[in-house]
């Protein structure tokens, strides 16, 4: 019989040379991308050499996540496996940023303990556009920073922006849903604006008193080293340290400014969104600047 023959393979014995299942290769062939070289008398498959090596190129290609229907097309020569493989490429980043999403979203949700209707949210969030990202982004510049008249600052909110990159780090993501949860939060908008007025110079006038705690990271370092010795905020070298930081400014607009900032979370925002931009931010200064409200608090009651 023909099926007996060494150059001649059944179907079983395809499946034994090249460890597929017989349904699996029946499968194949029925699709056209593994086909008999002949019949048996008995009407069986029968494949040769060729086969086998046939075998191991549709399973390599199924291997890499293509479809029959494109092996199909490779080896009936209508493409060739660099275009295939190029729009697979494509289809896998697509993939592997909405799994990095997916993976963000259940990561932020197992540790803050959300509920579903939280969950939900966060996913939404997590997926919008960038066109609905920048529109977000855009109504909350408008409300917290629109009609303050800083030329300085209208330049830097022109060109202020908060982008999640085309494929962002699951950091990146994490970042993003909270700060998007706040930025739409209408309390935290009002408090960042009321901070944003106490740090606007009014037209003709020089920057507030307090303004550069905010700006000026060396003033947040130089509390750092202070606490690091121990010194208390109620204490005469932290008042000798005042001197030295705002000189003769008005203390207590310094201090409205700065509780202003600490309840407005304007070291949270800053943090986040640096995460967002997948850049390095200093540390949380939030301690420093209450060491700091202290400070002057204790000084304004001397």
């Amino acid at each position: 019989m023909d099926d007996e023959r060494p150059d001649v393979l059944t179907i079983g014995r395809l499946a034994h040379r090249t460890g597929l299942s017989v349904p699996t290769l029946r499968f194949w062939s029925d699709e056209g991308a593994v086909p008999p070289v002949a019949r048996s008398a008995g009407g069986y498959r029968l494949y040769d050499a060729e086969s086998v090596a046939r075998v191991e190129l549709v399973r390599t290609l199924r291997e890499l996540g293509l479809g029959l229907d494109d092996v199909c097309r490779v080896l009936s020569g209508r493409t060739t496996v660099a275009e295939v493989a190029d729009a697979h490429v494509t289809a896998l980043d697509a993939q592997i940023r909405s799994l990095r999403v997916s993976r963000a979203v259940l990561s932020t949700v197992a540790e803050r303990g959300s509920t579903v209707e939280e969950t939900a949210l966060m996913n939404r969030l997590a997926r919008l556009s960038a066109a609905e990202r920048k529109q977000i982004i855009d109504e909350f510049k408008e409300e917290v920073f629109g009609g303050l008249d800083d030329p300085r600052l209208r330049e830097r909110m022109r060109t202020y922006s908060i982008e999640l990159p085309d494929d962002p780090t699951p950091e990146q993501v994490d970042a993003w849903i909270e700060l998007a949860e706040l930025v739409r939060d209408p309390g935290f908008r009002a408090r960042l604006r009321t901070w944003m007025e106490l740090n606007t110079p009014l037209p003709g006038q020089g920057r507030p008193p307090g303004a550069s705690i905010w700006w000026a990271r060396q003033i947040v370092q130089t509390v750092v080293e202070v606490r690091k010795g121990g010194v208390a905020p109620e204490g005469p070298a932290a008042a000798e340290l005042l001197s030295e930081l705002f000189g003769e400014a008005d203390r207590a607009a310094v201090l409205r400014s700065l509780e202003a900032g600490i309840e407005a979370g304007a070291e949270n925002y800053r943090r986040l969104v640096a995460r967002v931009r997948g850049q390095e931010s200093s540390p949380d200064a939030t301690e420093e600047l209450e060491w700091l409200a202290r400070a002057l608090r204790a000084a304004g009651r001397t």
